[in-house]
């Protein structure tokens, strides 16, 4: 367990004051429990609460294994359960004293779900379900057990319905003034001071509150058909350990035309149960190094569980109010939530007398604030904004439901209405991230300021869609309206794959009509990023080919990347514009290119003697990123790509040189160090000029070397200005 002794009075002081906390509520939610049949079951109500706490505090934490997680009795279980006990007194087909059987068997199943869930991996799954789901069960919960508790408080009569029927408000005052009192410490304690545990200081001003009202009730002053005190917990002549075994041993009573009646409200207990401690825990994560086991948390408490419910407990969980005041004091290791099981042990064996004496309407007021306590009242500023309106709607149907009706259909409403949520987030977030004209965005092959001019006047007829997110049955609409007014005119579409998560039948059957509108109009669908496989293992190539969009197909085209694509059109642009010129010389001469079109071949044939031949083999370096080097290159044959190194031995590609073209202009400029990596895509002819041989040339030839800077500056103004555009684009898109 890896506990050092120095630690133990450090867990043992946090653990007894979490076990304060703990105890007291665990009596309350027992009382919960059982209170539909009525006061004589109080002391087994009340006995429930503290077993369910010395069983599930000795078990859980050592087998979930969360440090400084306290697990104990909780509000889910009171408010299910309770729930549960009243159905079955509504429906009158069980005696009271096999009620309390059917509650131990429906926590054994509950137990039995919770570690189904971590050895099959639930903890993980269960961190998913949306935050409007939860809040609204526990805002459900919270109105449940608040209405439970008043017919405690106001002395109401209560049976008859799930809500409960109230038929009179008696005039009895004992209840109320107790309650209200109770209550009253509860919310005002925590302002006064937080060094004592406002549970506690409530549980005590009800009892002083009790003993007064002796003085004018003397009836107050014994146990002896007490109805307002939880009265003697342990039969006499039994046992702690007699109880063992008791409930469980009465499964005979269950058949199978009513195991429906416990199957549902074990499932939503175990349910609960498990979001209850998971919520718990992700919290002890922030305030500790370490993150939680969910799966192994989630096995620990089902033993826990289980084992309570062979003792006769009620079901717990992992619990906030007792975690925090435990790491408030200064707890370390899951030795402390072990602690508060012995504690409360010993608060049985021991104080079982002064337990008796805690007063009924005490521990209702306690769980009214509870109760109110677990409502998100902050929700109703959803309403504030319209777009959290809906957010809003799906809390208020879950607790609707869960009041009205049941926990286990509530689940189902929240499910389905956090799945119309999805789905609305997804319908309004557009697909189409960005939206480029031919001539608002180029590939990384440098183009000559020729082709440049050609491309700015030819390229607009392309159009490129950089998709995103998820296309599906719900998007498709949005994205069909997005592309249909570019259908009939367009050259090229380009869809750009890259940022999309996943794609449905509905998504690739319009592709298809999509397809089929541009072939009509002789236009082309260009494919590209296209994953094979999606985050959801389905092979989009498999979805494509099968309605026949494939490479093979006609007006229809992949590429691996978008620059590819980009290439491909460019190239098609300048080869119907008949620009290149020396595509049929095997390698150019320097007056062959562009850029020395305003020399004189008198003067090409002067200089031609500065310049170096250089041959490149496909994949070797012409320099690295770094290298000290003066010279700029022309490109007589083949091509060059420019890449800046990254990581592992991988490199980003910057921009790509042909035929005809030049690069090393920079460190010829500046005379600075390399900035990237050229690199020869294929077999490479070369012309190489150094600075130094240039700057000799040009004191002899001064309009050579004016001539040759125009020629510079008239390129790098070309392509700047095509960067310009591509920013304009990025911006207004």
């Amino acid at each position: 367990m890896n506990i050092k002794f120095s630690q133990i009075p450090a867990e043992l002081l946090s653990a007894c004051a979490a076990m304060l906390v703990a105890l007291p509520s665990a009596i309350a939610f027992g009382i919960s429990v059982y209170g539909p049949l009525g006061a004589s079951y109080a002391g087994v109500a009340a006995l429930s609460g503290v077993i369910g706490t010395i069983v599930i505090g000795l078990l859980t934490p050592l087998l979930g294994g969360t440090p400084k997680l306290i697990s104990a009795p909780a509000a889910p279980a009171a408010a299910v359960l309770s729930v549960f006990v009243l159905e079955l007194v509504r429906q009158g087909t069980f005696e009271y004293s096999q009620i309390p059987i059917l509650v131990s068997i429906a926590i054994l199943l509950a137990g039995l779900f919770q570690m189904a869930l971590g050895l099959i991996g639930g903890g993980r799954m269960i961190k998913y379900i949306p935050y409007p789901v939860v809040t609204g069960y526990l805002g459900g919960l919270g109105i449940l057990i608040i209405l439970a508790q008043l017919p405690r408080i106001f002395a109401m009569s209560s049976e008859g319905t799930l809500l409960g029927k109230i038929d009179t408000l008696t005039s009895d005052p004992i209840p109320p003034i107790i309650g209200l009192a109770t209550i009253l410490s509860m919310i005002f304690v925590p302002r006064f001071t937080r060094k004592f545990p406002p549970t506690i200081a409530s549980i005590l001003i009800g009892f002083v509150t009790y003993w007064i009202l002796s003085l004018f009730y003397h009836e107050l002053q014994s146990t002896q058909n007490n109805k307002y005190v939880v009265g003697s917990i342990i039969p006499e002549g039994e046992s702690l350990f007699s109880q063992f075994g008791k409930s469980i041993s009465g499964i005979g009573i269950i058949s199978l035309s009513n195991i429906k009646t416990i199957i549902i409200p074990a499932f939503t207990l175990g349910f609960l149960l498990s979001i209850d401690t998971l919520k718990t825990c992700l919290i002890l994560d922030v305030y500790s190094s370490k993150r939680h086991d969910s799966n192994r948390e989630l096995l620990g408490q089902g033993i826990g569980n289980i084992t309570s419910s062979l003792f006769g407990g009620i079901a717990g969980s992992g619990t906030l109010g007792p975690t925090l005041v435990n790491l408030a004091s200064g707890a370390q290791t899951k030795l402390s939530g072990f602690f508060v099981g012995i504690f409360a042990l010993v608060s049985l064996l021991f104080f079982a007398d002064a337990i008796k004496w805690i007063p009924i309407p005490t521990l209702a007021g306690v769980l009214m604030v509870v109760g109110f306590r677990m409502i998100d009242w902050k929700s109703f500023g959803l309403l504030k904004n319209k777009a959290t309106v809906f957010d809003f709607s799906v809390i208020l149907c879950v607790v609707i439901a869960a009041v009205s009706t049941s926990l286990i259909l509530a689940a189902g409403v929240g499910i389905l209405l956090a799945i119309l949520l999805f789905v609305r987030d997804q319908i309004q977030t557009s697909v189409v991230r960005r939206t480029f004209l031919g001539h608002q965005k180029f590939s990384k092959k440098r183009r000559l300021p020729s082709e440049l001019d050609v491309l700015e006047k030819q390229s607009y007829r392309n159009i490129i869609f950089e998709l995103q997110g998820q296309l599906f049955f719900g998007t498709t609409d949005q994205l069909f309206n997005t592309l249909e007014p570019y259908l009939g005119t367009a050259r090229n579409i380009i869809l750009d794959f890259r940022r999309v998560v996943t794609i449905d039948f509905t998504a690739v059957n319009l592709l298809k009509q999509i397809h089929s509108r541009l072939q009509t109009a002789k236009g082309t669908l260009i494919l590209t990023n296209v994953p094979i496989q999606l985050s959801t293992g389905h092979n989009m190539r498999e979805y494509l080919n099968t309605l026949g969009l494939s490479n093979e197909s006609s007006n229809v085209r992949f590429f691996e990347e978008l620059d590819d694509a980009l290439e491909f059109i460019e190239d098609e642009i300048i080869h119907d514009a008949n620009l290149d010129l020396a595509k049929n010389v095997p390698f150019l001469g320097l007056d062959q290119f562009e850029f020395f079109e305003p020399f004189s071949k008198k003067e090409i044939a002067e200089f031609q003697s500065c310049v170096r031949e250089i041959e490149c083999k496909a994949g070797e370096n012409v320099f690295l990123m770094g290298d000290i080097s003066d010279e700029m290159y022309f490109i007589r044959k083949g091509t060059i790509r420019i890449q800046l190194p990254i990581e592992g031995k991988r490199s980003h590609h910057l921009a790509t040189f042909s035929k005809g073209d030049y690069f090393g202009d920079m460190a010829f400029l500046d005379k600075e160090t390399r900035s990237a990596d050229a690199v020869a895509s294929e077999s490479t002819l070369l012309y190489g000029l150094s600075r130094a041989r240039f700057d000799e040339y040009i004191e002899k030839h001064p309009r050579f070397g004016y001539l040759f800077f125009e020629s510079i500056a008239y390129t790098l103004s070309k392509r700047l200005r095509l960067n310009h555009i591509e920013l304009t684009a990025l911006q207004d898109s």
